[in-house]
């Protein structure tokens, strides 16, 4: 017997959704300003996942989010299987709710269309009905409405293309006693009753609710069914209930760790004899557990890439929606990065950085930066990235090429914290970034050479910085070139970056 241990993902994938068609499962989570986003994950066991696609190559109002918009965009979403096709529901805070469609979920994805616009309507999930109707379960971002704690379910067309009658709200919080921030809402049909799975309580302190009703309109009752009892796994709650081919019952959620995101755990179930769901072991998340397939080995997404295929891998994304010339991976084994002009010179507000998830376990990242241009003050480099950030790399100045190591926030000029000569006439070095447990990170380079040398010299770049969780997302690790605002660029000026190999508890991810 092989046992896995929680969580299963752990780096930053937030409110995670997930089906099975046959015997894979498909996962979905938001990605809120980032771009390509609403990445795919697939699993032939729910323990060991591979990112193979991304559904959203750009988000649709491609004005709005030609510049990073913290916090904003995809929130959380739901995948179902219905009619031959995968659909993907998910809302955009600021502008309503939007639905897109696949027949294989590696793509191509269709464009999205808006099915209900509007703002504050948050956390959608489509449910189609024996007798052929559709509707429409979500909640409200209080930030945008005015309200929340509540949840509202809508008929929709079974195309998924209008709404046909009115909306109701059939499940109201404030009349629950101690329920606060209640959203997330999944809906589902078994046994002649109607269930609504949905987090309560905040996203670091929360537990997972079940709703049940003979009709989808109410009224519902309700159970507890997660939460964090004696546990380390503070605020287990929404995600997915996905059952295997042979019948048992799991469900997927995620658990806020701060610097490192929302993670996601796997939480066996079971129905009781009043028919409730039972999640973990009693009501409470358990660490391990057999995996629901033997001999399963369990594993993550990959994390480094050596460049050698054209294009960007979907472990990628940008902190906006891309534009064309953004980068230059034609498989050769480098990575290039025009510099774009930045006019404030933080990487807070530009959409061309490059990144991914900071792993939750300690990891470190190493890669080759070359800087190539002649305009003072072009850089290039990789950075961690939250509401605030620190950076290592090169600049160039008037003197000639430099390390340096910089922090920056959401407002102001960066700071230097360490800068220094690169030896006589080199235009590169390699990077090291290592991040440790608590989310500590430290800088170090050394004479351009192949990663994993591990014989060559390295020099620490500057004192510890504490990496700082982003907007509803956890920090992330990126690369970016960048060249203050009129510089004089030409065509080609910016990094170059060679293969990223990257090491998560001491092991190649």
């Amino acid at each position: 017997m092989t046992y896995y241990s929680n969580p299963v993902l752990d780096a930053d994938w937030p409110d995670p959704d997930a089906v099975r068609v046959g015997d894979d499962y498909w996962l979905i989570a938001s990605s809120f300003n980032r771009a390509p986003g609403l990445p795919v994950l697939h699993s032939r066991d729910l323990v060991s996942w591979e990112h193979v696609a991304n559904a959203l190559p750009a988000l649709p109002q491609s004005g709005h989010y030609a510049l990073p918009r913290h916090g904003s965009g995809v929130w959380a979403p739901s995948l179902r299987h219905h009619d031959g096709l995968f659909w993907i529901v998910y809302p955009d805070p600021d502008h309503g709710i939007f639905v897109l469609t696949a027949a294989d979920p590696r793509g191509p994805w269709s464009e999205p269309w808006c099915l209900v616009p509007g703002q504050g309507l948050i956390d959608p999930c489509p449910l189609w009905n024996d007798d052929g109707r559709a509707y429409l379960v979500h909640g409200w971002a209080k930030s945008r409405a005015g309200v929340k704690n509540r949840l509202t379910v809508v008929e929709v067309d079974p195309a998924l293309r209008r709404v046909v009658g009115p909306a109701r709200t059939v499940v109201d919080g404030d009349e629950l006693p101690g329920f606060r921030t209640l959203e997330g809402p999944k809906l589902y049909q078994r046994d002649g009753w109607y269930w609504i799975f949905a987090p309560a309580g905040g996203v670091a302190t929360g537990w997972q609710t079940a709703f049940r009703s003979r009709s989808v309109w109410g009224p519902y009752e309700h159970r507890v069914v997660l939460a964090q009892g004696d546990t380390p796994v503070n605020g287990p709650h929404q995600g997915a209930w996905v059952d295997t081919p042979d019948g048992a019952d799991w469900f997927l959620h995620f658990q806020d760790r701060g610097v490192f995101g929302r993670v996601v755990h796997l939480q066996p179930m079971r129905w009781d004899d009043d028919g409730w769901p039972v999640m973990g072991e009693e009501g409470s998340p358990v660490l391990t557990h057999p995996t629901p397939v033997p001999a399963a080995e369990p594993g993550e997404p990959v994390r480094g890439d050596d460049f050698a295929s054209p294009g960007l891998a979907p472990r990628w994304h940008w902190q906006a929606n891309p534009a064309e010339g953004w980068a230059v991976a034609d498989g050769g084994g480098t990575l290039r990065l025009p510099a774009q002009p930045s006019p404030r010179g933080n990487l807070r507000d530009q959409g061309a950085v490059l990144s991914q998830q900071l792993p939750g376990q300690p990891s470190t990242w190493e890669t080759p930066v070359g800087l190539v241009g002649d305009a003072p003050g072009t850089r290039a480099g990789v950075v961690v990235l939250g509401r605030e950030y620190a950076w290592a790399g090169l600049v160039r100045t008037p003197g000639g090429v430099e390390v340096t190591v910089r922090r920056g926030g959401t407002y102001g000029d960066e700071e230097i914290l360490a800068q220094e000569p690169v030896p006589a006439g080199a235009t590169g070095v390699v990077l090291r970034t290592a991040v440790d447990a608590e989310g500590r990170v430290t800088w170090a380079w050394r004479d351009d050479a192949p990663p994993g040398d591990d014989d060559a010299e390295w020099h620490e770049a500057a004192p510890p910085w504490q990496a700082v969780v982003g907007h509803w997302i956890g920090a992330e690790v990126g690369l970016f070139a960048s060249a203050p605002l009129g510089a004089d660029l030409r065509p080609g000026d910016g990094g170059a970056f060679g293969p990223v190999r990257v090491t998560v508890a001491g092991k190649d991810a």
